[in-house]
């Protein structure tokens, strides 16, 4: 047994024999900047409410998004992508309530601007937050029409730029978009905002509590017709490099976990900043084994961005952005 010890050239432990050594040699390092924190707002200017499905998340009035914007900031997570409540009063077919400069969006976006100048506000370009029809485009003899609602989201790209944005995301699926709403930007004179594509944006069953915050769920039919099949991945890097040609500045990939295979796909095909969205149903699940005390939630959450950086994510946007950036900054 001692001459057969003395013929391990190679020990790999030795590189694992203590914490120090470990972080010395660790490959993929997740830090506060590498986050974005998803936050939706209502009306009501200090209203907070939690969201049932999604525990210690919250929904937030004007006000109190501006007091969780500096907070998060003072954590040194640098970004806040933001989804609206839109009461259904406000709702109709073509999304209309999408392009008023007064509208829940449009003085949040300006407020987050004012107070916290240097925090990048991410918004979202959708019709589904402002659609009676629950869907992200428009709806005709039962049908999501894609270019007539190529105008309704470009028109909603230019009136968040006016707003103050520093990215819109088109989260719809639509073909075309993004070089839609680039040329849109452009002609108004919004050279300098930037797009976040969803450009692999699967018809997952992930997104449940998200629907349920934002009270946006289909009220006929599904949206497999413009999501992606959650078993294809060379699709996902068709859609991908149309982005990239149509002039998207960053991608992204939604969900994450499920599609971790996919991310590191599309890392190998661009050089662009690449996204990964961490969805509710993801964090609602780690909440629910946590709750019950199945798991270590701190642990369990770590190992997961870690997971999706290592895939090959740049930016993570995910609802445990705040608690991983206070513990990260934890001596």
């Amino acid at each position: 047994m001692r001459d057969a010890m003395f013929n391990l050239i190679s020990r790999p432990r030795r590189n694992r024999k203590s914490a120090a050594i470990r972080r010395l040699v660790r490959e993929t390092t997740v830090t506060p900047s590498d986050l974005i924190l998803p936050m939706f707002v209502m009306e009501g200017d200090d209203a907070k409410e939690e969201i049932p499905s999604m525990p210690d998340c919250f929904r937030f009035g004007v006000k109190a998004a501006v007091r969780e914007a500096r907070e998060i900031f003072d954590l040194g997570i640098p970004a806040v992508a933001l989804f609206p409540k839109i009461d259904d009063s406000r709702k109709d077919s073509m999304a209309t309530e999408s392009t008023n400069p007064d509208g829940l969006l449009q003085r949040c976006i300006q407020e987050l601007k004012i107070a916290v100048p240097e925090l990048v506000v991410i918004t979202d370009v959708a019709m589904d937050p402002y659609s009676s029809d629950g869907h992200d485009g428009i709806v005709e003899n039962g049908e999501i029409v894609n270019d007539k609602t190529l105008q309704v989201l470009a028109s909603m790209s230019v009136a968040q730029a006016k707003a103050g944005a520093d990215i819109v995301a088109p989260s719809d699926m639509m073909d075309g978009r993004i070089g839609f709403i680039r040329k849109a930007l452009d002609e108004s004179g919004y050279t300098q905002v930037s797009i976040l594509a969803y450009s692999a944006k699967y018809a997952s069953s992930f997104y449940g509590p998200f629907r349920d915050a934002l009270d946006s769920a289909p009220q006929g039919g599904d949206k497999k017709t413009y999501q992606m099949d959650t078993a294809n991945v060379r699709e996902a890097e068709r859609e991908i490099l149309l982005d990239v040609a149509e002039g998207a500045d960053m991608v992204m990939v939604k969900p994450a976990l499920p599609y971790l295979d996919v991310i590191a796909r599309v890392r190998r095909i661009t050089n662009l900043p690449l996204a990964a969205y961490n969805v509710s149903g993801e964090y609602s699940m780690i909440k629910a084994a946590a709750q019950m005390g199945w798991i270590d939630e701190d642990a369990i959450v770590q190992e997961v961005m870690t997971s999706i950086k290592r895939a090959g994510a740049d930016m993570i946007l995910t609802y445990f952005a705040k608690s991983v950036a206070a513990a990260l900054n934890r001596p």
